[in-house]
Order: structure tokens, then C-alpha cells, then sequence
């Protein structure tokens, strides 16, 4: 079901999906995407997103790159309270909005690929 990374490789473990683009081919090894999860205490949306991203993030696709989303609270910063008070829970990829309140799964894949690209 899944292929061997090529082998200069620089993880000689790291598998990917066969038949996928060739730039997730290679996706350990290369820049990573930033991933931020803004959020505030209490929040059920947040709450989903969390899940919803480690869920993509654990896929055998992109697990092997072992991205990291770094989680901020907004009432730790007045800038980033006031920039997104109303919008939480928001995706940042590479510090740019990708999504506010729901995280599409299909969508966020298609981002990831694309940042490796």
C-alpha cells in the first residue's frame, strides 16, 4: 500500500503514498509548512480543529515530516485578541490565514501538498 521513501532519501524509514504528487513524495527532508492553531480557553471549535488537524497531520502521508502545530491562545496577545476575537478557531499556514471556525480536512491536505511543492 505504501512505498519506500527513494533511497538519498534523508529518512531511509519515511514511506508515501503511491501515486501521490511527486513534491509529497518527498515531503520529509524539505521546508515545513508553519502550522498555527490560534485559540482561547473554552472553545468547542477550537477544540475541533485541534482534532481535526493532528487527525490530517498522523495520515501516513504527511506523519513521516512530523509537523508540529503550534498552539497559541489570543488572550495572551492584544494583538492577536484583537486581529481575531470573533474568528477563532483560525489555521495559520506559513503566518497566513488558511481557515477560520472548521477545519476541512481535504482542504487542509491540499494546502500541505502545496507548501511542499
Amino acid at each position: 500500500m505504501y512505498a519506500k521513501a527513494p533511497a538519498d532519501h534523508r529518512s531511509p524509514g519515511a514511506f508515501v503514498v503511491p501515486g501521490a504528487a511527486a513534491a509529497v513524495a518527498t515531503l520529509v527532508g524539505m521546508a515545513e509548512p508553519r502550522i498555527t492553531l490560534l485559540t482561547k480557553p473554552g472553545c468547542h471549535l477550537c477544540d475541533d480543529a485541534r482534532s481535526a488537524l493532528h487527525e490530517v497531520l498522523a495520515e501516513p502521508e504527511f506523519s513521516a515530516a512530523e509537523l508540529a502545530v503550534d498552539e497559541k491562545n489570543i488572550l495572551d496577545d492584544a494583538a492577536l485578541t484583537a486581529e481575531y476575537a470573533e474568528e477563532i478557531p483560525v489555521v495559520l499556514l506559513d503566518g497566513r490565514v488558511h481557515t477560520i471556525w472548521r477545519v476541512e480536512p481535504e482542504r487542509l491536505r491540499t494546502a500541505l501538498r502545496a507548501s511542499f511543492a
